[in-house]
């Protein structure tokens, strides 16, 4: 494909941005090669400033779950920044969008709007940590939270270890403050908890991990989770920021019958602009300033444009037939891959829940990191550049995910067989 363009504007980025991207992932440090610069979006399709043509797999890395630019929520984000782009004060919108995240989630009574994922879990963890008096969060092993500094620590030499920064410019001190298990583990976790009894705010987790790529709870882990926390008076924090409306209206918590005691989101209540949102119990929730004593604040928290544009798109997924749709969609997305994998003789692990899906080069099962780390990478920087060649846009990593929107047809899909048949072909 032609790439002289986005060439030319990598080169001027990398001048005045680090690396030349606003998110590392962008840069395709993790499979080689130079972004295509994207300059628009329509329904499941993208083009980049060469104006080569792609079907989008990544949706923004999962708002887009109606599609790009959906008619409704670009009236929705017109007609609001038509009024003002922001005001610093309460709007009628931010109490409507509240409302539907409350009717959606039963473990929500009340909810606080900020302007990220990152944002949500830090704050989630703040108020955690003030509403049991205690200090130590517990995390897993590939399960990404946001760039907080206490949140980006990796294990140590075993699940029973304290953690160690997993960046520079973050303190040991305070990454030691953030426990790490290996995800799907319920005797790593309860080994921690008898090693630091009394002292764990919160447990946090991905529910459907989707930061790994897509590994699934087994069975039990998370009522598990749910039995430990409440044993321990601990609360249980579900970062539902990816699998939010993604895997059903009510998110990973509605489609596994578990109530957390906080929940944090992001992506899809925000149809495609910034936004972020944590919630929870009543009396959790009142920890939060003004009420409590867990300070938060944010400038832009409610924006009127991004809740407009977050209301147009739950109100779209209320419509009857999405989710199974959805579905679907999913399925076929699946079903291709496995039948282009097994033309080729590739062994593959493929994990979906709906519309969310990651396909490991890796005979599996993966349901830990450690089962991600041994999938083949090479492979997959050989199969990804084939399918950007060929007009399909997917993860610029292998270990993220894919995801699917009511907007993709069975022209995509055609497109999409056709292409993972060539791209992997064995050399």
């Amino acid at each position: 494909m032609e790439n002289r363009l986005s060439h030319r504007l990598f080169e001027e980025a990398q001048k005045v941005i680090p690396g030349g991207v606003n998110s590392p992932v962008r840069s395709f440090r993790g499979v080689g090669g130079e972004p295509p610069f994207i300059v628009r979006g329509r329904g499941s399709r993208i083009w980049d400033a060469d104006n080569n043509e792609y079907v989008d797999y990544l949706a923004s890395w999962g708002p887009l779950i109606m599609g790009h630019a959906h008619p409704s929520v670009v009236l929705a984000v017109q007609e609001s920044a038509s009024r003002g782009m922001s005001f610093g004060a309460p709007t009628p919108g931010e109490v409507d969008l509240a409302r539907l995240v409350c009717e959606a989630f039963p473990s929500v009574e009340m909810v606080r709007m900020v302007n990220s994922g990152t944002e949500a879990c830090m704050s989630a963890i703040r108020v955690a940590r003030a509403f049991t008096g205690r200090s130590k969060v517990l995390k897993f092993v590939g399960c990404y939270h946001g760039h907080s500094d206490g949140l980006l620590v990796k294990a140590g030499s075993g699940a029973a270890t304290l953690s160690v920064p997993d960046s520079a410019g973050v303190p040991a001190g305070y990454a030691a403050e953030t426990l790490v298990a290996d995800y799907n583990d319920l005797d790593g976790v309860r080994a921690l908890f008898q090693a630091h009894p009394e002292e764990i705010a919160a447990i946090i987790v991905e529910p459907i991990a989707a930061n790994m790529g897509v590994v699934l709870p087994t069975d039990g882990f998370l009522q598990g989770l749910r039995d430990i926390t409440q044993q321990h008076g601990s609360l249980l924090i579900f970062d539902e920021v990816i699998t939010g409306f993604r895997v059903g209206y009510g998110g990973a918590q509605g489609l596994y019958s578990i109530t957390p005691d906080l929940t944090t989101m992001g992506k899809i209540i925000g149809g495609g602009m910034p936004i972020g949102a944590y919630g929870g119990r009543a009396d959790v929730m009142e920890q939060v300033a003004p009420l409590g004593p867990a300070y938060q604040a944010g400038t832009l928290s409610g924006n009127p444009v991004a809740v407009a544009a977050g209301i147009a798109t739950l109100r779209s997924l209320q419509l009857p037939g999405i989710y199974e749709n959805l579905e679907d969609i999913g399925s076929q997305l699946e079903a291709i891959l496995r039948e282009a994998a097994q033309e080729n003789e590739r062994q593959v692990t493929i994990n979906r829940v709906g519309s969310l899906l990651s396909m490991f080069f890796n005979p599996g099962p993966v349901t830990s990191w450690d089962d991600v780390t041994k999938s083949d990478v090479e492979t997959y920087k050989t199969y990804f550049h084939s399918m950007l060649e060929q007009g399909v846009y997917i993860a610029p990593s292998a270990f993220e995910a894919a995801f699917v929107s009511t907007a993709h047809s069975p022209q995509d899909l055609e497109l999409t067989l056709a292409a993972a048949r060539k791209a992997m072909v064995r050399n």
